[in-house]
């Protein structure tokens, strides 16, 4: 078929060539939003009395008719066409004639899947924040009722302090929220218009790009017509943000998995969130929670991707830069869906808050205190950590636990040890007393879900 630039030419493109060229299979992604940019434009265009009120509304019904007809499957986007503005304005030029010829006036492919992809990517952040939201949500939910439910806190994957799961949990609200902070960040970044900048040097149409861009719901135009056309500044950004999200997503997941094993058992993934083995009939695999860990790797590598593919283009559009579609689409794409599983993982997982408590017990997370008992006696910090250090070795020979021996055993140990030692390295003290901003007692937790609920409660990016 005859392209949109075929008058340069004076042969066919080889077929071979025309489909390594050829973007129409996935960037009919952006469907939608070429139909919305091209009706702004000659809106656009009629106010600034380069087309007539009657060419512009003859335009935008045969552009609305399209549009209907795709979305009710009566016209198929086909694959014959270069890409998806060239499917629109064929189809325009078929329905309405010669008028649908202008439609391109003042505008270059350029500029337009530029408006295409920014348009496309916007709507993106919005949707991954509402998840992130939702999300946010339940994870509230669950520190508000466990504030005084006990487990072992970690470091090097060994136990170390005693903490509750709603202190635990609040720590990944911190995560994505900053999440949500970065995705506002990049959207009020981006939230700029370069439809107008043409090729890249604007054009000599008395275009109104202020106007174009309200619009289109933009705060303004871009500032350069070259960068305009050659930014993927933004998408680098929302694919750097997805990383971190899905990164987010996966230290959680590592964390399920191993709270789901047989050894901790510290919680129960509900049926319709796991899977049984083919061969193996006992098995309750945490699927969801292996294939988002998994997944990770495969939005990172729409990033690298789209890195590599800029770090040495020159200004202004070059053809590499459609290699920024298929990688993007799909990793926006990921993240939605992983979102979406695991906030439903979340509120459906039921936890084993016995096999918490007993797992904090068994470790003892309250090792600390117990030196901290014996400074407030006066012993020094470093006679104190080699004092419990003996006592937990005592603990291990005989397969107990400090605050089950009896004061007879611990006074073997140190003279110091009083009666009191018992509520002093219980887990409900030694979580009780620690009243620090950010610290995981119940007075502080519950000062910090109050900041929490007026945050959720806050303007989000789909009211902007």
């Amino acid at each position: 078929m005859a392209q949109l630039w075929g008058g340069r030419f004076t042969k066919e493109t080889d077929q071979m060539v025309y489909d390594f060229n050829a973007s129409i299979t996935f960037d009919k992604t952006l469907f939608h939003q070429d139909v919305e940019g091209s009706i702004a434009h000659v809106t656009m265009l009629a106010k600034q009395g380069i087309l007539t009120d009657t060419e512009r509304d003859e335009i935008i019904k045969g552009l609305t008719g399209i549009r209907e007809d795709v979305d009710a499957g009566n016209l198929m986007i086909d694959t014959k066409y270069e890409d998806i503005h060239s499917f629109v304005e064929a189809n325009l030029i078929d329905r309405i004639g010669d008028v649908g010829k202008k439609l391109h006036t003042g505008r270059s492919r350029n500029d337009q899947v530029a408006l295409d992809m920014r348009l496309y990517t916007r709507q993106q952040v919005v949707e991954t924040d509402a998840l992130l939201k939702d999300l946010l949500q339940v994870l509230l939910d669950v520190m508000e009722n466990n504030l005084e439910t006990y487990m072992p806190g970690f470091t090097h994957l060994q136990k170390a302090q005693p903490t509750t799961l709603a202190h635990h949990y609040g720590a990944y609200f911190e995560m994505f929220k900053r999440d949500r902070q970065r995705l506002s960040d990049i959207y009020d970044r981006m939230n700029y218009c370069p439809l107008g900048a043409g090729a890249f040097a604007g054009t000599t149409y008395p275009l109104d790009r202020d106007y174009t861009a309200k619009l289109l719901g933009f705060e303004g135009p871009t500032m350069n017509s070259m960068d305009s056309v050659a930014d993927r500044d933004y998408l680098i950004e929302f694919l750097s943000a997805l990383s971190m999200i899905m990164m987010h997503l996966s230290r959680f997941s590592e964390e399920i998995i191993i709270w789901n094993s047989n050894e901790y058992q510290f919680v129960e993934i509900d049926d319709a969130y796991s899977t049984g083995s083919s061969i193996m009939p006992q098995k309750k695999n945490p699927d969801i929670a292996e294939l988002v860990r998994g997944k990770t790797g495969r939005v990172y590598g729409a990033l690298m991707s789209l890195l590599t593919t800029m770090k040495g283009l020159p200004l202004a559009y070059n053809k590499d830069m459609q290699e920024d579609k298929e990688v993007a689409f799909d990793a926006m794409n990921t993240v939605k869906d992983c979102l979406m599983l695991f906030t439903g993982m979340v509120s459906t997982m039921k936890f084993r808050m016995d096999r918490m408590q007993k797992s904090a017990m068994n470790g003892f997370t309250n090792a600390t205190d117990a030196a901290d008992y014996l400074v407030n006696k006066g012993v020094p910090f470093r006679d104190a950590h080699g004092i419990i250090g003996r006592l937990v070795l005592y603990c291990i020979d005989k397969e107990t636990s400090i605050d089950a021996l009896s004061l007879e055993e611990l006074q073997t140990i140190s003279d110091k040890f009083e009666s009191d030692i018992y509520d002093a390295v219980s887990l409900k003290t030694c979580v009780e007393k620690r009243l620090t901003v950010g610290a995981p007692g119940p007075e502080v937790m519950k000062a910090v879900i109050a900041v929490n609920k007026t945050y959720l409660a806050q303007e989000d990016l789909q009211s902007k």
